[in-house]
């Protein structure tokens, strides 16, 4: 009569009965022998390793990896949890990284843009840029983060310079206007030589342009991001090849539209 039943045995250990089972089917507890009465009777050996292996898996182990743990030598034991313990580490780590991401899901620009540039649309927004206008950065912006990458940080520094000088803001806020024009109005050849002299005298805002070239794949990829949303024939679409045209005769490398 010494010992406990699997029913008792599973109450004192905190687990189910079908749980003892499991643990036996898989090898992390070995099954009793029957007494007398034909009863399986848990002394303390069995207990402790029920004890251990249900320790275990509540910390998350994985039940293929209890029985060698269990069955490990002190310095192994050690090694072993210590292992365990990085894999949770970064487990960790990878659900806060997606926690994180929910919460930027949350704003849809933190979804897709780092906060830095969040930060320079609400800048934008703040200088008084049209709302259309903030939105079509927002696009542009994620197409050249994914598209070049490694240029994307130094496209933001030259965006937030150029953003600090007044002149520039007010072509950008003029380009912004001409949309709406239509494709021959005059205004456009105006606006787009103004603009072109404006990158030609200033180079640290001509790198807007150029900045993001450094992996064109034969303009394929400069195309994708500075047409953009430009209907083909719109005054926009207009005013962007006037001023690429102006730029190339100055000797600046601008892609053209129909290389591939």
């Amino acid at each position: 009569m010494n010992g406990v039943t699997i029913g008792q045995a599973a109450a004192f250990v905190g687990v189910t009965v079908k749980t003892v089972r499991h643990y036996h089917k898989l090898g992390l507890v070995k099954e009793p022998e029957r007494d007398s009465s034909g009863y399986r009777r848990y002394g303390s050996a069995e207990l402790l390793r029920l004890v251990q292996a249900r320790t275990l898996a509540a910390a998350g182990v994985p039940l293929a990896e209890i029985g060698s743990l269990l069955d490990a030598d002190p310095a192994l034991f050690a090694a072993a949890l210590a292992d365990v313990e990085r894999q949770f580490t970064e487990r960790i780590e990878e659900l806060i990284a997606r926690r994180d991401t929910l919460h930027r899901l949350a704003d849809g620009d933190r979804a897709l843009l780092p906060d830095r540039a969040v930060a320079l649309l609400e800048r934008m927004s703040g200088l008084g840029f049209p709302a259309e206008e903030v939105a079509a950065a927002r696009e542009g912006w994620v197409l050249a983060r994914a598209l070049v990458p490694e240029s994307f940080d130094d496209y933001l520094t030259h965006i937030e310079h150029a953003l600090e000088d007044t002149r520039f803001v007010a072509l950008i806020k003029r380009a912004t206007e001409a949309a709406t024009w239509e494709p021959d109005d005059p205004r456009i050849a105006e606006l787009a030589t103004a603009m072109a002299d404006h990158l030609l005298a200033n180079p640290a805002h001509l790198k807007i342009v150029t900045g993001l070239q450094a992996r064109t794949d034969a303009a394929t990829r400069y195309k994708l991001i500075a047409l953009h949303g430009e209907e083909q024939g719109s005054a926009a679409a207009r005013g962007v090849a006037l001023v690429e045209t102006k730029l190339r005769a100055a000797g600046i490398h601008i892609p053209r539209p129909d290389t591939h």
